[in-house]
């Protein structure tokens, strides 16, 4: 199984900037995708940001041009650097892997909190 560390969720105003980190552990050396998710209550989780053990990444439409993910695929570590924030980023934030035989793992989760 796959554990994760993840930091740096917290508050911010709208405009402002905050950069998630996730560490994964445990069963590791298969893991091809790492990314994040995000989830308000009431809704869908939804796909913010991936990135590949080769460096190919894919953003949601609506933080494209505002977020950036980058990692170290040696290390499994993700960021997620999340600049001009807006109301609608609220949510609580979930990293996640996926394994070449399928598996995927959750983290967590880090509160991510943007107003005025």
């Amino acid at each position: 199984q796959v554990q994760f560390v993840e930091s740096g969720g917290g508050s911010a105003q709208p405009g402002g900037s905050l950069r998630l980190s996730c560490a994964a552990s445990g069963s590791i050396s298969s893991i091809y995708v790492m990314g994040w998710y995000r989830q308000v209550p009431g809704k869908q989780r939804e796909l913010v940001a991936t990135i590949t053990s080769i460096g190919g990444t894919n953003y949601a439409d609506s933080v494209k041009g505002r977020f950036t993910i980058s990692g170290d695929n040696a290390k499994k570590l993700v960021y997620l650097q999340m600049n001009n924030l807006k109301s609608e980023d609220t949510g609580v934030y979930y990293c996640y892997s996926r394994r070449l035989g399928g598996e995927g793992s959750w983290g967590q989760g880090t509160q991510v909190n943007v107003s005025p």
